[in-house]
This record gives structure tokens, sequence and C-alpha cells, in this order.
């Protein structure tokens, strides 16, 4: 079987041990997502938190953050009308074009899990009272693409967002794990597209 000169060539450079480097092309983000700005959502009865970055090149923009901050002595429909109407603010303010929300899990006490599904509900009812659309990740899935790691700590969480986002200061365990949604999300609808958060 003969082979061309090119080929005859490469195989020399592989013997030689200058194998060239494969060149991978990476899609560019469509125009009108360069921009986009994108809320995250952990919602909580005593403690929700928000983030919403604005996608620019070459590291997204914070615009805001924050943990809606619930006392333990407040009831839970107060609880639930205060989320309700700081995260109204807060889309108010800075119009995102989508909603990141953590992904539902299986907690093993049903009163919690009522009770967080309340303040979920909540949450999201404000934003889609806007027609934003809305998508949802595991939190492990958060996890591994912002540490590396799907069973990190909330510490381990924080620090990565405030170096990816270039924060001033470490943000809260919930408003961190809330830009970790909002980054996640970015980079899963921009540069990789490998696997699309699932929308609800």
């Amino acid at each position: 079987m003969g082979i061309s000169l090119r080929q005859f060539e490469q195989m020399k450079e592989r013997v030689a041990g200058r194998v060239p480097r494969a060149v991978i092309s990476v899609p560019r983000p469509a125009s009108g997502s360069l921009n986009r700005i994108v809320l995250g959502l952990d919602p909580s009865l005593r403690g929700t938190g928000f983030g919403i970055i604005q996608c620019a090149s070459p590291h997204p923009r914070t615009l805001s953050y924050g943990t809606i901050s619930c006392p333990a002595a407040w009831e839970r429909s107060r609880c639930l009308a205060k989320i309700s109407e700081i995260v109204r603010a807060e889309v108010r303010k800075y119009r995102p074009e989508v909603c990141v929300v953590e992904g539902l899990f299986y907690a093993q006490n049903l009163q919690t899990a009522l009770i967080m599904g309340e303040a979920r509900g909540a949450a999201l009812a404000a934003v889609a009272e806007y027609g934003i659309e809305i998508f949802e990740i595991a939190p492990r899935k958060v996890k591994q693409a912002i540490v590396g790691y799907g069973a990190a700590q909330k510490i381990a969480v924080a620090k990565m967002v405030q170096r990816l986002l270039a924060l001033a200061e470490l943000p809260a365990p919930d408003a961190a794990d809330a830009l970790a949604l909002a980054l996640v999300h970015t980079r899963e609808n921009s540069r990789y597209g490998l696997s699309p958060a699932k929308k609800i």
C-alpha cells in the first residue's frame, strides 16, 4: 500500500517526537447572548440566595448578589412574601433574560421538603410573572462544574465563585450558590453547550 509524501513527512515527525498539537475550534456564542443577563436562585425559607451576572468578554460581570434572610420568629407566609417581593425588585431592576434555579433534592424529612418547595415556588412565581425562561441544574452538577468535585463543601464553592468573578469579598454561602448556578448556565449555553439545563 502506497503513502503520499505528506503522510511520509507526518510519520517522520511522529517518530522524531514532533507531533503537532491538534487545534480545536471553539464556537463563539451567538451575538444575542454576549450581553445576556442571568439570574441564579438558591431558594430556602430562611435564606434564599440570589445572584445576577451579565455575560461579558473575557469574564462575566457581577451585577448583584445577596441573601434574602428571614428571622426564625417570622411566620412562613411572611417569609414567602419577602422572598417574592425582593426577587421581583431584582428582576425589575436588572431585567434578566433567563433564570437558573437549583434542582430538587431528595430530603429525608418530609416537612423540610415541603417548606423548601414553598420557598422555591414563591421565588419562581415572582420570576415567571415577567415571562422569563427558567431552567434548573442539579446541585452536584453545579459543584462539579465550579469546583471539579460533585460533593464539594459550600466554602469551596464560595471561594471559587469569588475567584471566577473577581469579587472583592467572599460571598455568603447561599449567594455563592446562586452565582455558581448563573455561571454554570452561561458556560453551558455559550462556550461548551454539551448538556443543556432542564427547562421548567
